[in-house]
């Protein structure tokens, strides 16, 4: 199963760290914050228990989570300098297979995927972050671009599918 790091352990961080889990996916689950990070590990105990647990490690920097990340999913706030910031990041530290997920309803995924050197591997997840916990088993719309390739929709796919939604594609209306 793939690994999956989760970039940020508030709320929806939190939430995505236990539904992929959940769904057998090993996951990295990061926070420059240790009163974030600290809350989060203590709420996916109490979820998962002891066998769930080992499936998740708890890091304070974005290399360690991304270091071995097929899927690397942003929850920082929807704002161009936040997404920027974080997508030269992971861009800059993730293997060249990771792909490059944000929730975002702002932004154009295309501007972002620009900012990488991997286009093709980014997506944008049109959903308010604060709402995808409550979606469950709902259509899910990921934007992509032109230069999305065909592996990096299938391993969205997969995740979002094994997590309880149902996701297509549209892609990004600035592009």
């Amino acid at each position: 199963m793939p690994t999956v790091a989760i970039i940020g352990a508030g709320p929806l961080g939190r939430w995505l760290a236990l539904a992929a889990a959940r769904a057998g996916y090993r996951v990295q689950l990061e926070d420059v914050m240790p009163a974030n990070l600290q809350p989060a590990q203590e709420a996916l105990r109490r979820e998962l228990g002891a066998a769930g647990l080992p499936q998740v490690g708890f890091v304070s920097t974005i290399e360690d989570a991304v270091r071995e990340a097929d899927l690397a999913i942003d929850c920082v706030p929807d704002e161009l300098e936040s997404k920027l910031e974080i997508f030269c990041l992971l861009d800059r530290m993730a293997p060249p297979r990771t792909v490059l997920a944000t929730p975002t309803t702002r932004l154009s995924i295309a501007d972002l995927a620009a900012c990488t050197y991997r286009p093709g591997q980014c997506v944008g997840i049109a959903a308010e972050a604060s709402s995808l916990a409550a979606g469950v088993g709902a259509d899910l719309l990921l934007r992509i671009t032109s230069k999305t390739t065909p592996e990096t929709m299938q391993l969205v796919r997969d995740f979002w599918e094994a997590v309880g939604f149902i996701p297509r594609f549209e892609p990004d209306p600035a592009e």
